[in-house]
C-alpha cells in the first residue's frame, strides 16, 4: 500500500556550524555597552553627585528654566530665592531632582 518512501534531510556535507553571526553579535554588543550606556550611566552618577553637593547659596537652573539662589535645603526639597519684590524674596520650593545645573557665584546678578 505504501508505495512512496520517506524522504529524510540530509546535512549537506563538510558544513560546519559558523561562528561569525555570534562574533558580530557580541562586537555589537560591545559597541553599545561603550557608545551608549556606559557614558549616560557616567552622566547621571555626576548629576547625583551635584544634587548632593548643593549647599545654601548656591545659584542653579531648574528642569523648568527657573534660575534661583538656594535658601533652605531639606532631604527631598529646595527653597529658591526667585527675585525680590521691594523688601521681600519671592521664593519657590522645588524637589532637589529637579534642579538641572549649577551656576557659576553671582551668575543672578548679571541677569
Amino acid at each position: 500500500m505504501f508505495f512512496i518512501s520517506d524522504a529524510y534531510a540530509q546535512g549537506a556535507p563538510g558544513a560546519e556550524p559558523s561562528w561569525m553571526p555570534i562574533v558580530i553579535l557580541s562586537v555589537m554588543m560591545v559597541a553599545l555597552y561603550f557608545l551608549m550606556i556606559r557614558p549616560q550611566s557616567k552622566r547621571q552618577k555626576e548629576v547625583k553627585a551635584m544634587i548632593d553637593a548643593l549647599s545654601k547659596g548656591d545659584e542653579v537652573i531648574t528642569s523648568g528654566g527657573v534660575v534661583g539662589k538656594i535658601t533652605e535645603l531639606s532631604d527631598q526639597y529646595i527653597t529658591l530665592q526667585v527675585t525680590s519684590v521691594g523688601d521681600k524674596a519671592v521664593t519657590l520650593s522645588v524637589q532637589r531632582s529637579a534642579v538641572q545645573t549649577l551656576l557659576p557665584k553671582g551668575t543672578m546678578k548679571s541677569l
